[in-house]
């Protein structure tokens, strides 16, 4: 099965059901005022860490250095933000491990090491050879 359609059907079928065991427990209205609390303060700490991750890339840039890290922590965060305004437990509580540094430093390495895995470098080196000739027009 296709992994964004089981996705697509999967995060909304796991929130539904957090939501109405949530809701027995603490209450309707408690809920509904949880998810709004946790997106506001998750969304006002995703944006503190990136001027964070922002700060750093400027000074990794005046030092000659690319900033590589920063640009893939920077699309982190714009993605922990996402599923922090998204309404739901399950997507929060993803969202507020990749905000925090350390966590976020966990995923990235995690992902990055399997991307590595996962791609094939072709054992042979695609190589032409050939011969070439300088022929000038005037002769």
């Amino acid at each position: 099965m296709n992994t964004v359609l089981l996705l697509i059907i999967g995060i909304p079928i796991i929130e539904i059901y957090l939501f109405i065991k949530i809701g027995t427990q603490i209450g309707a209205f408690n809920t509904i005022c949880l998810i709004f609390l946790t997106a506001i303060i998750g969304v006002a700490y995703a944006r503190h860490e990136g001027f964070n991750t922002l700060k750093s890339g400027i000074s990794g840039l005046m030092k000659n250095e690319i900033p590589i890290y920063e640009i893939i922590s920077g699309a982190t965060l714009a993605f922990a933000a996402l599923l922090l305004i998204l309404p739901g437990f399950a997507t929060d509580t993803l969202g507020i491990l990749l905000v925090f540094p350390y966590s976020r430093k966990l995923f990235i390495k995690y992902f990055s090491r399997n991307y590595h895995k996962n791609k094939k470098t072709p054992k042979e080196k695609n190589f032409i050879e050939g011969e070439y000739k300088d022929i000038d027009d005037e002769k």
